[in-house]
């Protein structure tokens, strides 16, 4: 395998692209966090985080298609595992910066989110029924979405009183329940539908994850500049 990034290799040119995009990402969340309010200094913290995990995963992901030509989609796995329950869990930072939240849904999130990942990961690898590791994981995914919609997430967020909060709220609302469905989707596709072209479920989870990592962390900050800009509004006036 030449081990050179060749100009035609559309998936490698996709792993290098979000490779640079997620640590750019990264360093940008991380230098505006200082311009923002501190309520959302956590969040910003999250984002950040969860940009740079998926940078390291992707400059391997490219290395690792170039010397051989695989980039199996069991290794995102392992970034999964930990930038999802990240990701959940910048609902309950958002809500416990503006209005009181109890613990339990802390744990709910991250349980919930554990689930998914963990079960999908045991069927992609072999641990697990393909089948069971597809159900359980969609069951913890639901579970999920249904705090975020009718649990005391969605409940919170509609009582908070911060306009700023629930638009990051109910946009990034919508990836998890839209964006996230395409990693269903395409385990669907890979372990029970027959099978699918590796290439183009490498690009399409490469471009799901630009929606579900960056423009979720670029929601949170615009609404976190939004805050911050009406609270500097309010002491000047």
């Amino acid at each position: 395998m030449n081990k050179l990034l060749l100009p035609q290799d559309v998936v490698g040119g996709s792993f290098w692209l979000i490779s640079v995009a997620m640590i750019g990402a990264a360093i940008f969340f991380f230098l505006e966090r200082g311009r923002l309010s501190n309520r959302w200094a956590t969040a910003m913290n999250l984002v950040g985080v969860i940009a740079l995990m998926s940078s390291i995963h992707y400059f391997y992901a490219k290395n690792l298609w170039v010397l051989n030509g695989q980039a199996p989609t069991a290794l995102r796995y392992i970034d999964w595992i930990l930038t999802f329950p990240l990701t959940i869990l910048t609902f309950y930072v958002m809500l416990r910066s503006v209005t009181d939240v109890k613990r339990g849904m802390f744990w709910r999130l991250l349980v919930g989110t554990l689930v998914w990942v963990i079960a999908q990961l045991l069927g992609a690898y072999g641990y697990m029924s393909v089948t069971l590791g597809f159900l359980v994981g969609i069951v913890g995914w639901l579970y999920i979405i249904g705090e975020l919609y009718m649990g005391d997430a969605g409940r919170s967020n509609a009582t908070c009183n911060n306009e700023s909060v629930q638009m990051a709220f109910f946009a990034n609302r919508l990836i998890i329940t839209i964006g996230f469905s395409i990693y269903h989707i395409g385990y669907f596709i890979e372990h029970l539908a027959g099978g699918a072209n590796i290439n183009s479920l490498n690009i399409i989870y490469n471009l799901a994850d630009i929606l579900n990592k960056i423009i979720f962390g670029m929601i949170i900050y615009s609404a976190a500049l939004q805050d911050t800009r009406k609270g500097d509004s309010i002491k000047e006036g």
